[in-house]
């Protein structure tokens, strides 16, 4: 009984699912209708006519003696289709949906959050970066009115067509571009792939075709072609793709990637392996439409900073008046000031560009804006560690002092916010290590000087009002006793 149950099950997931040619790995909308044979073996019209045709110009000695086909069919043994994983599968068009229809949920204008709305929704996550959420909310806003409009009967004779606006985020390391990019299609609710740019090459040559970017949107829309048609894609890391200088070899990597990418950034009927990074694996094949999908591309651009600058510096002159040309060397958000020329001398080509009409930078971390990264949005880490200890019924207090001091460990790292969790993982280890050993403790305040490692936290015992303040070396024997008092 159980394993009827379970078939039943899998029969009911794979009628949702289009069959797929065993031979020529296409699926049902490619090929047509398909026949199926014993083993739960689908074929189209096609392989089966070259099968007969095969079988015409040879001699039946024996029991499919000379037909490869059919010693392909017969070998198996055992449910093919149920060796099929279903990422390699297709999910069947839902009848009567047409181009026309507008698409449920987010994409439907009386649900279409307003730019306001969208930037309040990026606020409770992000701190900081006012012109890049604004640009970012007013973009997104933009583009899926372009969705609907497309997608709606228009009644009017002039049909205004409105252009897709890719966008193209610059800013330092740990400034929240990722991250960005994930709060907002969490709000919208739409599928999202990110990818890295680092990976791709031109085809022909060992790496990831640029199709694998639509691959990877096409399984986080469950394999439905339409809903991917309708994304967003992230490639993160799109500096590294750059043209390369004073190279003698081809450049696979740089340049010809680029190039390769054009077509998708604009729009056309793109050939997509289902399940597979690569269109040389046996999987079935499917067409995305990639001119109502968002491309997001982003990257840190290292040694930008230094072409922006010396553009800066061609305008100084001499005299009382004239700016020195040491003007810009400490000056952190130089990014906010470059433009497509510097893109282009960075080794990004001018039909790239062009295809990302909306550029913009992220702001550098600073100690004020880390402060509030750490303390307010919803998932902060202090936030995080305090429900940590909450489990354990501890409270956890952060003073003032200790939480600039976590500010400034992070800036000596330069790895804008993601050197916040670096630096608490590292005090944090003793007592997240000793406090689950005494259940009479029921609160740790962490102090500056635990932070900078000339003290240790403040702990205080349940049912009494008084903090014992402890050495660092009292720290792990004080916990080790039974009523939680240093011996």
């Amino acid at each position: 009984m159980p394993e009827d149950i379970n078939n039943n099950n899998n029969n009911n997931d794979d009628k949702d699912y289009e069959d797929v040619c065993f031979i020529c790995r296409r699926p049902e909308s490619k090929a047509g209708k398909m026949l199926h044979i014993p083993n739960n073996i689908c074929i189209c019209n096609d392989c089966m006519q070259k099968t007969f045709n095969s079988m015409s110009n040879i001699n039946m000695t024996g029991p499919f003696q000379g037909m490869p086909y059919m010693d392909m069919f017969s070998g198996g043994v055992g449910n093919v289709q149920e060796n099929v994983p279903k990422s390699q599968k297709l999910k069947k068009k839902k009848p009567g949906t047409g181009k026309k229809k507008a698409p449920e949920g987010v994409f439907d204008i009386k649900h279409l959050p307003a730019p306001h709305i969208i930037k309040g929704k990026l606020d409770e996550y992000i701190v900081g970066q006012e012109h890049a959420k604004k640009v970012m909310s007013v973009a997104v806003y933009n583009h899926y009115k372009r969705v609907l409009t497309d997608n709606m009967e228009q009644e009017d004779e002039d049909n205004v067509e409105i252009e897709k606006s890719n966008m193209l985020m610059t800013g330092p390391t740990g400034c929240g571009k990722t991250y960005m990019v994930k709060t907002l299609a969490k709000i919208l609710q739409v599928p999202l792939a990110i990818t890295d740019a680092t990976s791709l090459t031109e085809a022909g040559y060992i790496g990831d075709d640029v199709e694998s970017v639509l691959s990877k949107l096409l399984a986080a829309a469950d394999n439905d072609v339409e809903k991917a048609e309708h994304g967003i894609i992230f490639i993160d890391e799109i500096d590294k793709i750059a043209k390369k200088r004073n190279t003698n070899s081809r450049d696979v990597s740089g340049e010809s990637v680029q190039q390769g990418m054009l077509k998708l950034l604009e729009g056309s009927d793109v050939e997509v392996p289902v399940g597979a990074g690569s269109k040389n694996a046996m999987v079935p094949l499917t067409t995305v439409n990639t001119r109502n999908i968002l491309f997001i591309c982003g990257g840190a651009f290292p040694g930008l900073e230094k072409i922006v600058k010396n553009r800066l510096n061609k305008q100084s002159s001499i005299g009382f008046n004239a700016e020195l040309k040491d003007k810009y060397d400490k000056d952190a958000n130089l990014l906010q000031k470059v433009t497509t020329e510097d893109l282009r001398e960075f080794g990004m080509i001018p039909e790239f560009l062009g295809r990302l009409p909306v550029v913009f930078a992220l702001q550098a971390m600073t100690e004020d804006i880390l402060i509030q990264i750490l303390t307010q949005p919803k998932n902060a880490i202090l936030k995080q560690y305090k429900k940590l200890l909450a489990l354990d019924e501890v409270d956890l207090v952060f003073d003032d002092e200790a939480v600039r001091s976590i500010a400034k460990k992070a800036i000596e790292k330069k790895t804008g916010a993601r050197a916040l969790r670096a630096v608490i993982e590292e005090f944090m280890l003793d007592i997240m290590y000793e406090i689950p050993k005494d259940d009479l403790i029921g609160r740790v305040t962490i102090t500056e000087d635990y932070i900078n490692n000339s003290g240790a936290p403040k702990i205080e015992m349940r049912g009494s009002g008084e903090a014992k303040i402890l050495t660092q070396r009292e720290l792990p024997e004080a916990l080790e006793t039974e009523d939680g008092m240093p011996v």
